[in-house]
């Protein structure tokens, strides 16, 4: 759990609407780790809150609920609202591996465009080994620092100021070399 007391409601509410998920499939815990290759107990005390999800895990979870990572966090939010100001956006921390995620629009399961702000560390290293939808469309524009993307084997480095786009089929990758830590905007728009 992260030190902010708000973080950690929306570790109890993402816990919730995890087991509220695999419970609507009628999976028990056994199923979704095997579906998910992450460890029964890891999946239960996520569920349960006892532990704040890491994004390398969160994002195993919504390849196989067919989810963004925004739609889930989404999901945990009330009802949709036009704007979203920047005190209410959704923050959500990924403290061991020096990640910080903004939800930047305002949250809408039907739509398919969302806004996210990301923060990396100086030397943080984040693996996703697939996206939660095949083919999403990503734009990553870096607003301050360094950014490494690496996507079917290609290694891009980003600069302020410098966009990438790409469908994302398999694994990647998001590295912040440093000195400095790196803020990016990422537009995810699903296939």
């Amino acid at each position: 759990m992260g030190n902010n007391g708000e973080l950690d409601v929306v570790d109890v509410r993402l816990g919730a609407r995890l087991a509220e998920l695999r419970s609507e499939r009628g999976w028990s815990l056994g199923e979704l780790a095997e579906r998910s290759g992450v460890s029964r107990s890891t999946l239960s005390r996520a569920e349960r809150a006892e532990i704040s999800p890491t994004a390398s895990l969160l994002n195993r979870l919504c390849a196989v609920y067919g989810r963004t990572m925004s739609q889930l966090l989404s999901e945990v939010e009330a009802e949709p609202v036009p704007v979203v100001r920047a005190a209410d956006q959704t923050v959500w921390a990924d403290e061991a591996s020096g990640f910080v995620r903004r939800s930047v629009s305002p949250p809408h399961a039907g739509l398919r465009g969302e806004l996210v702000e990301g923060r990396l560390r100086a030397g943080a290293d984040l693996a996703y080994d697939r996206p939660p939808v095949p083919g999403l469309e990503q734009h990553v524009w870096v607003l301050d620092g360094t950014l490494e993307v690496t996507a079917q084997d290609v290694e891009h480095r980003l600069d302020a100021g410098d966009c990438l786009r790409l469908r994302v089929w398999g694994p990647t990758r998001f590295r912040c070399p440093g000195p400095e830590d790196v803020r990016y905007a990422l537009v995810v728009v699903l296939p």
